[in-house]
């Protein structure tokens, strides 16, 4: 088997990753910050070594500021639910995923202004059309960090930098760059970051976060879920201070046990030496697809600058069934269709079929994707 999606989820798992969820069952299953007693202890203080280790990862100003989520459509929800309101201005791009979109148009029904920029087929952002947009003066701008459709990387310091001019804040959603792409939140000008740690940190599912900036104050984010904290057991208001404000109910404690095990994997390799890794094979599995007959590839182009996925469709061939063919004849497994991004289908022009994705990660090899090219130039030739 070939496992080609690792935009969805990153699999196998660092066997280091299986270790810590196992061992927080069997060792430390307390619930953390919720008792006195050794197990408890015990598990808060994996909980914030995992906050220390995210916040190191991501250059976060401080632990406490790293909020701990299911997935990073939570953190995305937690920020722009609890940040927009009626009559706020709201930027974002025409390649958005669905978790950006849905809430989105969850609170344009409620009274919030959503303005969408447009990209090219490329997924290049129009920066003309996006400072015509600024100038409505937004309370907040949502940009994906790359696309989970076309994977261009999108130039975060200056459309930030460029919000920050109008007095916005800037939330990125780093679902398909954490763990691939360096991320600083405090040099790259970002206030709030969503990411999942299930894709590219390595991280089991049901784990991800949200990074709060010094810019953004606590009383800035109303609590998008509220309920226990283990602080402030007397009171029955929601706490105020962070990351309990926006941590209602039980932390998913092997699972943050596992995520940190998988950043400290990243960080003993060195994300630049995993980033060099997918740099190669992506070189090669776009180079190889550029030279089949009848493959078309969305996105960036041959030598230009993309993380480690690509989408492509085969003339004469719907997607899923290239998908199904992949998977039953040359055991290859992809992500065929929409992606859950309609709004960047429509700007390529590949809705309503969608795509064929493929995605790299630290597991996969060159002879993995040479096969896979074999695969694919078969199909085409049929």
């Amino acid at each position: 088997m070939i496992y080609l999606d690792h935009p969805a989820t990153s699999w196998p798992k660092p066997p280091e990753v299986i270790r810590a969820i196992v061992e927080f069952l069997e060792v430390n299953g307390g619930n953390p910050g919720r008792s006195g007693h050794s197990l408890s202890v015990a598990a808060g203080r994996i909980v914030y070594e995992t906050r220390e280790a995210i916040a190191r990862f991501f250059n976060a100003p401080d632990p406490l500021r790293v909020i701990l989520t299911h997935n990073a459509t939570h953190a995305l929800n937690i920020a722009l639910q609890g940040i927009l309101k009626p009559g706020d201005v709201v930027v974002t791009t025409s390649i958005e995923h669905n978790s950006v979109m849905r809430p989105l148009r969850t609170l344009e029904k409620r009274g919030v202004d959503l303005r969408i920029v447009p990209c090219d087929a490329t997924g290049t952002i129009d920066t003309e059309s996006y400072c015509c947009a600024l100038n409505l003066k937004p309370r907040l701008v949502v940009i994906t960090h790359a696309s989970n459709v076309v994977g261009r990387i999108m130039p975060i310091d200056r459309l930030a930098g460029l919000a920050h001019e109008v007095g916005a804040l800037v939330l990125v959603d780093a679902a398909q760059t954490c763990g691939v792409v360096p991320i600083d939140v405090q040099t790259m000008g970002i206030d709030l970051l969503a990411f999942t740690g299930h894709k590219g940190l390595q991280g089991p599912p049901g784990t991800g976060g949200l990074v709060i900036g010094r810019g953004v104050a606590s009383e800035d984010i109303e609590p998008f879920i509220c309920g226990g904290t283990g602080s402030n057991s007397a009171v029955e208001e929601q706490p105020l201070m962070l990351p309990d404000k926006l941590e209602g109910g039980t932390l998913n404690g092997p699972g943050i046990a596992g995520l940190g095990a998988a950043v400290k994997w990243i960080e003993e390799r060195g994300l630049e030496t995993v980033k060099a890794h997918h740099d190669e094979l992506i070189s090669q599995l776009v180079s190889g697809l550029a030279d089949t007959p009848g493959v078309t590839i969305y996105g960036p182009q041959p030598g230009e600058s993309r993380v480690p996925l690509v989408s492509f469709t085969i003339e004469g061939k719907t997607v899923s069934d290239v998908g199904l063919r992949l998977d039953r004849d040359f055991g290859i497994l992809c992500r065929v269709g929409l992606h859950c991004a309609p709004a960047a289908h429509r700007t390529l022009g590949t809705f309503s079929e969608g795509t064929i994705r493929f995605g790299v990660g630290p597991m996969t090899t060159r002879n993995e994707v040479e096969q896979a090219l074999s695969a694919v130039a078969r199909i085409a030739r049929e």
